[in-house]
């Protein structure tokens, strides 16, 4: 089965940085590679917000405008790892952060897209 579990969310404070890890599992390695990755977070009272995408076709990144000079995502897809490295963090980026993979899925025929439970950063003095 497909499964993507985030690891290192904590508790930060503002102008911390932190690094958030996506393990992909039931994914070979070609097809791992070209699924397009996200993250995407929710606070309370939010609806979810993309932050960070990489396009597997293009090997492009975009990033929502709040995020833009401070969060980086990257992927292994070697390792079937995703990360998405948070700097100079401020209060506003308080939420459940979850990765994302979007994909053709051969034995289904169409289109996936797969989530991780969610792994929760705090930016707090």
């Amino acid at each position: 089965q497909v499964q993507l579990v985030e690891s290192g969310g904590g508790l930060v404070q503002p102008g911390g940085s932190l690094r958030l890890s996506c393990a992909a599992s039931g994914f070979t390695l070609s097809n791992f590679s070209n699924y397009a990755m996200h993250w995407h977070r929710q606070a309370p009272g939010k609806e979810r917000e993309l932050v960070a995408g990489f396009i597997s076709g293009s090997g492009s990144t975009a990033y929502a405008d709040s995020v833009k000079g401070r969060f980086t995502i990257s992927r292994d897809n070697a390792k079937k790892m995703v990360y998405l490295q948070m700097n100079s963090l401020k209060p506003e980026d308080t939420a459940v952060y979850y990765c994302n993979a979007v994909g053709w899925n051969s034995d289904l025929a169409s289109i996936v897209d797969y989530w991780g439970q969610g792994t929760q950063v705090t930016v707090s003095s």
